[in-house]
């Protein structure tokens, strides 16, 4: 079951490209959800550099993404 919040500073409800980016970023077994920003942060990206691969993905037809 997936977790409900950010597991560095608890934003809920996460939102469903924020699960899809963690998966996809971080490999579909973790149990590790980030939000965007807080992704962003243990990354060392910007969040414009994740919304970017975010929408990649689903032009890729991700179904993480769908």
């Amino acid at each position: 079951m997936k977790t409900t919040q950010c597991v560095s500073c608890c934003k809920q409800p996460l939102s469903k490209d924020e699960y899809g980016i963690c998966m996809k970023l971080l490999g579909e077994d973790t149990e590790a959800f980030y939000c965007l920003s807080c992704l962003a942060d243990y990354l060392d990206v910007t969040e414009q550099d994740i919304l970017d691969k975010i929408e990649e993905f689903k032009e890729e037809g991700c179904k993480l993404f769908s």
